[in-house]
């Protein structure tokens, strides 16, 4: 099992509000969290930052091999929770100050991926099927382009320019409560699952995130993914993590 993770400021924004986490857990297990922050100047990057920090300590404290699947979940879960209310104390503290942050977070164990997410951070399964090479979301956008998408309101393509595709509909801290989504997913061999922040998928294509995942080493994917969004711009703030299932 191999675990790489990279961040990047991009080229248009004067502060990285990204922050993400990846880590070898045992021989058998690995986990990576990935957040995109909201807020005003220096808040989403504090609450990206305290989510990261929370959620990967009580995964380092609280993993263990015996887990059963209940058990990873529960972890998991609960540690989203834990973030939710320790970003939405400290913006509690702060006059008039809002902030947020997206999360994803997995632990893949035993050739299983336990993945949870918040906001429209997203996770992605990289598989081969009948030798063709394929690429499917895991995630579900918390966000308002998601919501007309499934109103039948916009088209997919539609949403990549709509003026409002940047509201997202759930965020760490946002409110005093958060139901994060929670995903299992089996993995082959070779299989691999990739999360990142809107930097890359809201400028990208994921075909082309497809061929360079599957046209590199994976010790390089997430620099050429970096690449790849500053190369359609860099508007934003980009983070990738990638676990590779060998």
């Amino acid at each position: 099992m191999e675990i790489f993770s990279k961040t990047d400021i991009g080229l248009i924004r004067n502060e990285n509000q990204d922050c993400v986490w990846s880590e070898i857990l045992s021989n058998t297990a690995c986990a990576a969290v990935l957040c995109d922050g909201m807020g005003g100047e220096r808040e989403g990057g504090l609450a990206s930052k305290i989510t990261v920090e929370l959620i990967s300590q009580r995964i380092r404290e609280g993993f263990n091999e015996l887990m059963n699947r209940n058990s990873v979940r529960n972890l998991l879960i609960t540690s989203v929770i834990a973030a939710n209310s320790l970003v939405w104390e400290t913006a509690q503290s702060k006059i008039h100050e809002v902030m947020g942050t997206t999360c994803v977070a997995c632990i893949v164990f035993g050739g299983v991926a336990y993945i949870v997410n918040v906001g429209d951070s997203r996770a992605y399964h990289l598989f081969t099927q009948d030798d063709d090479e394929c690429i499917q979301q895991i995630t579900k956008d918390h966000s308002h382009v998601r919501d007309l998408i499934d109103l039948g309101e916009i088209t997919e393509e539609q949403a990549k320019t709509h003026p409002k595709r940047s509201k997202i509909t759930r965020a760490i801290g946002a409110e005093s409560n958060v139901t994060p989504d929670y995903f299992e997913l089996e993995l082959a061999l070779g299989d691999m699952v990739m999360m990142c922040s809107d930097g890359l998928t809201s400028y990208g294509d994921d075909l082309d995130i497809l061929d360079i995942c599957f046209d590199s080493k994976p010790r390089d994917c997430c620099e050429k993914l970096v690449d790849y969004a500053n190369n359609k711009g860099g508007h934003d703030n980009v983070s990738v993590a990638l676990i590779l299932n060998n």
